[in-house]
């Protein structure tokens, strides 16, 4: 009796957590902060945020985009702006008035719309700009607002006095994507080049679906700490949406 009562309490002890990375992300889910018709912030760490805003195409219809906040001291480091204008003043204004922070700066991790497609709103309110210089390229060649300052291979900025890094480490769902890692919360955001969990392989018209697989494998090699990781669109998750995204490219 006294073996069995013990096996049981193993079996749960295992279970529990074996599932805790889902019981976190499902907790975190509810910590909403602000929502509207247009937009969605979602607090996932101590110190950081997804936004989630939506794009209309005509080929995946209402899409939903994600971006990240890091908030820390009174400051904030936006990565990718929401889908439009509306939304984007939407987080400008709740970053400025109820989170009380100045906005340092925002970052788009590629040149597609669902990154930049606010950019105009952050350079209304003089929010400097960043991103890599590729993207800068093909933003202009797009005919989009381009982002100001430009950078190679890595960007440090400080928010709280923190330090956050945006980093390109290869080709994947476009030739100039980048991702953010702000170590004080383990957390990583991966734009378009990260899926979510059972996601299919998406838009693919700029992409090198060859250097996909090891361009991820690169980011979990020097991230091996990460807790959280933030995908372009769909769910957070942890370390098991880059094993899915290795694996969803490994045969191409």
């Amino acid at each position: 009796m006294i073996q069995q009562t013990m096996k049981r309490l193993y079996t749960y002890i295992f279970l529990t957590f074996a599932l805790l990375p889902s019981v976190v992300f499902a907790m975190a889910g509810t910590d909403t902060v602000y929502q509207s018709d247009q937009l969605i912030i979602t607090r996932l760490a101590k110190h950081s945020y997804v936004h989630t805003s939506y794009l209309y195409t005509n080929s995946f219809g209402k899409v939903p985009c994600n971006g990240m906040i890091v908030l820390n001291k009174n400051e904030a480091v936006v990565f990718d702006t929401p889908a439009t204008d509306t939304s984007t003043t939407e987080l400008i204004n709740w970053l400025q008035q109820k989170a009380k922070s100045k906005i340092k700066a925002i970052i788009p991790t590629h040149f597609h719309e669902d990154c930049l497609g606010g950019l105009k709103a952050f350079h209304q309110y003089q929010v400097p700009s960043y991103a890599n210089n590729l993207t800068i390229t093909l933003a202009k060649a797009q005919r989009y607002t381009i982002p100001v300052n430009g950078f190679t291979d890595q960007l440090v900025l400080t928010v709280g006095g923190e330090k956050i890094y945006t980093r390109f480490f290869g080709e994947g769902h476009t030739k100039d994507n980048v991702v953010a890692y702000f170590p004080t919360d383990e957390i990583l955001f991966g734009g378009c080049l990260i899926k979510e969990l059972n996601a299919t392989k998406g838009f693919l018209g700029d992409a090198n679906v060859k250097a996909w697989s090891a361009t991820v494998k690169n980011i979990k090699k020097s991230y091996p700490g990460l807790k959280v990781v933030i995908p372009g669109h769909g769910e957070p998750g942890n370390k098991a949406l880059l094993d899915y995204t290795i694996r969803l490219f490994s045969k191409e």
